[in-house]
């Protein structure tokens, strides 16, 4: 009976230190979700996109700073400035392609402070201009594997990598979250996906970001698409907003 007890005792200590954190919302989320200052197009998306999964990931505060890095028209940007008020700041950025398409509308939306807490920066990824130990989180959705996209005509060089992730570890205080989601390639491809289907592997994924300082801390399958072959590339109609997306979490070491 006591070998027993032992046994599920032990059972119980694994699982609680395997679990992944939890992170309370205090209403922080729900407020943001509820802001203003987002768009009918942003609620349209919030059923595919389950923003308050990521936002409790990053479990950010008030009074905080965050990265949307290459946030396109900054969808997750309002949600995380509505969470960390007007004391805090959140970082729109976008590289010179990204901004082709975005740098316009975002100049309208946020260029005058009619969103407080949004910054907007344009940099590339080089030379990304994050001030040193200034940001408690960063987020980059659907946006890791271009920087394993190359078309010279289209303005994308290749990334050195360990100099991006360099310049993003500086950037975040120490345990400082990092929290990727991206379309999910065939298991083993690495990122020669993200070429022609804008896809990558997710394990290619974590061991970059790990072998660059970062500690991985937990997934979560919120965004899994077991219909989804990963053989598609991401904006054919039979599966764009429906990919099989993986959710990373890592925090600074």
């Amino acid at each position: 009976m006591k070998k027993m007890i032992r046994i599920v005792t032990a059972a119980i200590l694994m699982a609680v230190a395997c679990a992944p954190p939890v992170f309370a919302d205090d209403g922080a989320i729900s407020r943001a979700l509820a802001s203003d200052a987002r768009t009918d197009a942003d609620r349209e998306r919030d059923a595919r996109s389950k923003p308050e999964v990521i936002l409790d990931l990053l479990n950010l505060d008030e009074g905080q700073s965050a990265a949307d890095i290459l946030g396109g028209g900054g969808y997750y940007a309002v949600l995380m400035a509505g969470i960390v008020g007007a004391d805090g700041e959140v970082i729109l950025h976008n590289n010179t392609p990204y901004s082709k398409f975005s740098e316009k509308k975002n100049n309208e939306r946020y260029g005058d402070g009619q969103v407080p807490a949004i910054t907007l920066l344009k940099s590339e990824a080089d030379d990304l201009q994050f001030a040193p130990g200034s940001l408690d989180a960063a987020l980059m959705v659907m946006s890791y594997h271009d920087l394993h996209f190359v078309s010279e005509e289209r303005g994308w060089v290749r990334t050195d990598m360990p100099l991006f992730l360099s310049q993003l570890h500086a950037a975040l205080k120490p345990g400082g979250r990092l929290v990727i989601v991206d379309h999910a390639a065939v298991d083993g491809s690495g990122s020669s996906a993200a070429q022609d289907i804008h896809r990558i592997d997710e394990a290619f994924v974590r061991q970059e970001i790990e072998s660059n300082g970062f500690r991985f801390v937990t997934s979560s399958d919120a965004l899994r698409n077991p219909g989804d072959d990963r053989s598609k590339m991401v904006f054919d109609p039979s599966i764009r907003g429906k990919t099989d997306r993986f959710i990373l979490l890592f925090e600074r070491e």
